[in-house]
């Protein structure tokens, strides 16, 4: 990178939004909001690229961590008002694939931070989840009623995600409505 003509800092290249990384270690005697912690918030190329650098990838996590990357003021839970009508894009990855897992979560941030849907403004966040059985990564959304963003989300993923033939992208709703018939 240059310099400036004075000495200054090199130039930063801005995000589109401010994103922050939250980190939780499951913990079964402890609230979901005890156990979160806000590692840092980035809003340049650059300051993503250092956090990212500074951090564990996802394979070198312990079984009950999550790592989650949310718009900043967007809390990672589905009960924030953000969150509570939406719903996510989740891709299930076998235990013993840690490469596969990195290299997707990093391909989910890049397109986080790069915006890279016509419809990112419908984009909420990120999780990366690293359980006994199976690891899981979801992109979240914040309505799951706009089909036609969802879908775009959707195939956006699939095309720019070096996902393998056998990973499986599924959408789900936070919250499973419960349809009332209504009789005028």
């Amino acid at each position: 990178m240059s310099k400036t003509e004075k000495g200054d800092s090199p130039k930063k290249h801005k995000l589109q939004n401010e994103w922050t990384l939250w980190f939780v270690e499951n913990d079964p005697e402890r609230s979901w909001e005890d156990m979160l912690r806000k590692i840092d918030t980035f809003g340049t190329v650059e300051d993503f690229w250092n956090l990212y650098f500074r951090i564990d990838p996802p394979s070198k996590l312990k079984k009950g961590c999550d790592y989650m990357v949310f718009k900043k003021n967007i809390p990672p839970m589905w009960e924030d008002p953000a969150n509570r009508q939406g719903g996510r894009w989740a891709v299930y990855i076998q235990k013993g694939h840690k490469t596969d897992l990195d290299i997707i979560w990093l391909d989910v941030l890049l397109c986080l931070i790069g915006e890279v849907c016509e419809n990112y403004d419908h984009i909420c966040g990120a999780f990366v989840r690293i359980r006994k059985k199976i690891d899981k990564i979801s992109i979240w959304t914040k309505d799951d009623k706009d089909a036609e963003a969802i879908q775009e989300i959707g195939r956006k993923l699939r095309e720019v995600v070096r996902f393998k033939s056998s990973h499986i992208l599924q959408y789900q709703a936070h919250i499973k409505e419960q349809h009332i018939l209504k009789i005028n």
